[in-house]
C-alpha cells in the first residue's frame, strides 16, 4: 500500500482543481459510503489494481502484502490508497465518510465478485488486529 496526499493543482476563487490519478488505465470507479464504526473490504484481489481517494471522513486501513505483517494506518479526506494486486486490505471508518475507488482489473458491474476474495475468519485483518 502507499499512501499519498493529494493536492489541488489549480486553484482561484471559483475553486479547486484536483488531479486524483495521471496517466493510469482506469476500468471502474465506485463511490462508497461508510457509516461510523463500519468495516468495507478484509478481502483482495488476485489480478485488479485499486485506488482509494477519501473524498471525505478518517479511515484506520489495514493492509497485509503476502509474507509480510500487516500494516495499520489513518486516512482522510484527500489521501490516495494505492493497493496492488494481492494485498489485503480493509478499511474501519472512524467517522461517516466517502471514498471514490478507481480500479484497473476485473472489479466492477456483473464482474464484481470475480476477482474478490475475502479472508477466512482466520486470516482476517481485522479481527486479528483490532479490538
Amino acid at each position: 500500500m502507499a499512501i499519498s496526499k493529494i493536492h489541488p493543482v489549480f486553484e482561484d476563487e471559483r475553486g479547486e482543481i484536483i488531479d486524483i490519478l495521471q496517466n493510469e488505465l482506469i476500468e471502474h470507479v465506485t463511490l462508497i459510503s461508510f457509516k461510523n464504526g463500519s468495516i468495507r473490504g478484509d478481502h483482495y484481489h488476485k489480478l485488479s489494481t485499486q485506488y482509494a481517494f477519501v473524498i471525505e471522513g478518517r479511515f484506520k486501513i489495514l493492509t497485509r502484502k503476502p509474507g509480510r505483517t500487516t500494516d495499520i494506518d489513518i486516512v482522510s479526506a484527500g489521501d490516495l490508497v494505492h493497493t496492488p494486486p494481492l494485498e489485503r486490505h480493509a478499511y474501519v471508518a472512524l467517522e461517516d465518510g466517502r471514498i471514490l475507488v478507481l480500479t484497473k482489473g476485473p472489479r466492477g458491474g456483473k464482474d464484481y465478485e470475480k476477482d474478490t476474495f475475502s479472508l477466512k475468519e482466520d486470516e482476517s485483518l481485522v479481527r486479528k488486529n483490532l479490538p
